[in-house]
């Protein structure tokens, strides 16, 4: 984790709070174009794109550090979430049955996340560090638009799968998967051109740009590493 890098902790604390809104609004289905889709949508594919940026900039090692510290913050918010939902209520507030509705179904969103992102977000930064150091640093463009290909299909699957199964009909679910992984990656195509300028920028200011030559990809070493 690179020291006295106010970038690094910017796009960290940025990532992690897409990270607890997205995975608050995924409770709610929405219809872009026809498409049932979870609302997180609406700000999830950021994160992909600070971790391709994070990769690209500081490397595999440091987008790892953030990842884990944003699942530390995932568990940490519902867990706040259930204890919340079962507390019992003040006599003069009616909304429980509400409440209970809405943030009982945060864990399970949870633990689809947690396994989603622990996948997606991993091969994602996988595939963005060996592919720069493969092209030499070239064609960042194709790193970001293959290595989202590969992580936001694969949580799109395992995401999907876990929050709603069980829900709603597994066709249906099928469905919403695909429709999810197809906005999401058309969402980092899009912004390729934000992507490009936020990289230029970072690596200008903070006078770095790391090649992982010589790194670990597992996921579990130590955060220290």
């Amino acid at each position: 984790m690179p020291k006295n890098s106010k970038y690094f902790l910017l796009l960290s604390v940025f990532y992690v709070t897409v990270l607890l809104i997205s995975n608050t609004l995924a409770i709610k289905l929405i219809s872009i174009v026809g498409l049932l889709v979870p609302a997180g949508i609406l700000c999830f594919p950021i994160s992909y794109i600070i971790n391709d940026v994070l990769v690209e900039v500081y490397g595999y090692n440091s987008a790892r550090v953030t990842i884990w510290y944003g699942f530390m913050a995932l568990i940490f918010m519902s867990t706040l979430y259930t204890i919340a939902a079962v507390i019992e209520p003040a006599p003069i507030w009616n909304g429980q049955a509400a409440f209970e509705e809405f943030f009982f179904q945060v864990p399970r969103i949870t633990c689809g996340s947690f396994a989603a992102y622990l996948v997606g977000n991993y091969l994602n930064a996988w595939v963005m560090s060996k592919m720069k150091v493969q092209s030499k640093g070239r064609n960042l463009w194709k790193r970001t638009i293959v290595s989202t290909i590969v992580g936001e299909g694969a949580d799109s699957i395992i995401f999907n799968s876990i929050a709603f199964i069980g829900i709603y009909p597994v066709k249906s679910v099928a469905s919403i998967a695909l429709a999810a992984f197809a906005l999401k990656t058309l969402y980092e195509v899009l912004l390729t051109p934000l992507t490009y300028f936020i990289v230029r920028k970072v690596k200008e200011h903070e006078n770095i740009d790391v090649y992982d030559i010589d790194v670990s990809y597992n996921p579990f070493v130590k955060l220290s590493k």
